[in-house]
């Protein structure tokens, strides 16, 4: 079978995201009038109405348009808080589509976001008066077992990922939440319950396609431009737009032995030192993560997650410190599908409710820390807070620095936090209080996770990159001199502006 083709059901989510004729693009050309607009340093501009027809016209998906009838649904991202309104939208079908809106985008300087699957928390896959490259009706999944490997459109979710994957007995580190978009989390590098054992999301991409910022396609490979491999590798989208994705498989039972337990406030302490000793000590096939959660009206608790995905007589041995600890927990850790573990979280994460959140790369659970921790869950506030300790290490660790963009190997967990809220009006209120929390947990902290950056410092992404930023600038003045792809955790090229 060739490289590029896809599952019917590729096909199929095209099909439920457009209608047989494109009626929407072309209530667009026919708008009639000029449009205003941003350009890359957020400028006023205006784009003439015959260049915007021209492009609706060569288009196989949609344009939309503010007047546009599905323009208010398409605008939309998973993290309710965020409210942006592009000037132009186009809703791509195919590599073809993304190279055109490229280059449209391009030769305007118009500011340009790129969305997947539109669950950047902090809201980079939109932007305010520029061009929303939607990449979202390009979803679908084909795993060849016999060369362990899964091809991905650039919209698919990672639950697509992990179903189809473990059909055939296979399995990638794909997340936490299934409902999450599978190139944003690989490209920022891509934490998930098997990274112990089978390293980061990214460390398992072997090759992708790119449109870059001249509109040109590129594949990348290990063998064929591995250089862009290497930058996308947890570089971000700082290179061009992804249109397809490819990913090492690994043999591995669909059923696995997981689940969570989660423990009364009073044994807060008494977890913390279990898990400070425990886990950077576990094997690689079990991968944990550690939960604290506070709600107005609620007492605390907190929670382990374990999921070993190895021999089953081996697992219960490995995980019989935590079973011991768990006496005193309601939960259990069992045998259970894998996809059905990946979904568990899904219910908490609902699209369209507002969320904020902060995270930092953790190496030791100090005493300092899990006091700190203790303090803050403990204080009674106005909003939900979850914390959670996302495991690396194992397979993630022994990755080079400079093998990957991804330069953090020596952490063991991602720290983050995140709250939820629906009433616009606590918004300011709310995040306020999460700046206050994060200022008293980031000291614990070395780097960060590019997914969660809110802030667009390039001061703070230039140290983030370490070592390995001077080797992306190289890749950035390749591939993107203008910085046309900037709302990320971006690296400027050389003589660019951020």
């Amino acid at each position: 079978m060739k490289r590029r083709q896809f599952v019917l059901g590729s096909a199929l989510a095209g099909a439920a995201y457009l209608p047989i004729t494109r009626v929407w693009g072309a209530d667009s050309a026919r708008t009639g009038a000029d449009l205003p607009a941003r350009d890359l340093s957020g400028g006023e501009i205006t784009l003439a109405k015959g260049d915007i027809s021209d492009l609706a016209r060569s288009l196989q998906g949609e344009l939309l348009l503010p007047d546009s009838p599905r323009y208010e649904q398409a605008r939309r991202v998973w993290n309710g808080s965020i409210d942006k309104h592009p000037a132009l939208i186009a809703a791509c079908m195919g590599a073809g589509d993304v190279m055109r809106a490229v280059s449209f985008a391009r030769e305007h300087k118009l500011l340009t976001a790129v969305r997947a699957g539109g669950h950047s928390t902090s809201g980079k896959s939109t932007c305010e008066g520029g061009i929303m490259i939607d990449l979202s009706p390009m979803r679908g999944v084909r795993v060849d077992p016999t060369t362990k490997t899964a091809y991905l459109e650039p919209g698919t979710l990672l639950g697509q990922l992990d179903r189809e994957s473990a059909a055939f007995g296979l399995a990638t580190t794909a997340g936490t939440v299934s409902n999450t978009g599978a190139a944003g989390l690989t490209l920022g590098g891509g934490f998930g319950r098997l990274c112990s054992r089978f390293g980061l999301a990214c460390d398992n991409l072997k090759g992708a396609d790119v449109i870059t910022a001249n509109g040109q396609f590129v594949h990348t490979s290990e063998t064929q431009n591995p250089e862009l491999l290497w930058g996308l590798r947890g570089g971000g989208g700082n290179f061009g737009v992804v249109t397809s994705l490819e990913y090492r498989l690994h043999e591995m039972n669909p059923v696995v032995i997981g689940g969570m337990v989660t423990w009364p406030w009073k044994y807060a302490r008494e977890v913390l030192d279990f898990y400070a000793q425990f886990a950077p000590a576990k094997p690689d096939m079990l991968c944990t993560d550690l939960f604290l959660r506070s709600a107005p009206g609620s007492d605390p608790t907190v929670s382990i997650v374990a999921v070993w995905s190895g021999p089953p007589a081996e697992g219960e041995r490995a995980l019989e410190p935590v079973r011991k600890l768990a006496r005193a927990a309601q939960g259990t850790i069992a045998p259970t599908p894998y996809v059905r573990l990946q979904s568990m979280f899904d219910g908490g994460f609902p699209d369209g409710r507002k969320y904020y959140q902060k995270s930092g790369l953790v190496s030791v659970l100090t005493q300092p820390l899990a006091d700190t921790l203790i303090d803050l869950f403990g204080t009674p506030r106005p909003y939900p807070l979850t914390m959670q300790l996302q495991g690396m290490g194992g397979a993630a660790s022994r990755v080079a620095p400079g093998a990957t963009a991804f330069v953090h190997r020596d952490a063991l967990w991602d720290m983050a936090i995140i709250t939820h809220w629906e009433d616009a009006a606590q918004s300011d209120a709310h995040i306020a209080g999460m700046r206050a929390v994060w200022a008293r947990l980031e000291p614990f902290t070395k780097g960060f996770y590019v997914n969660s950056r809110y802030e667009d410092d390039v001061k703070a992404f230039r140290e983030n990159y370490g070592d390995n930023y001077p080797r992306l600038v190289r890749l950035k003045n390749k591939y993107d001199p203008l910085n046309l792809f900037r709302l990320n955790a971006n690296v400027v090229p050389t003589g660019g502006s951020s």
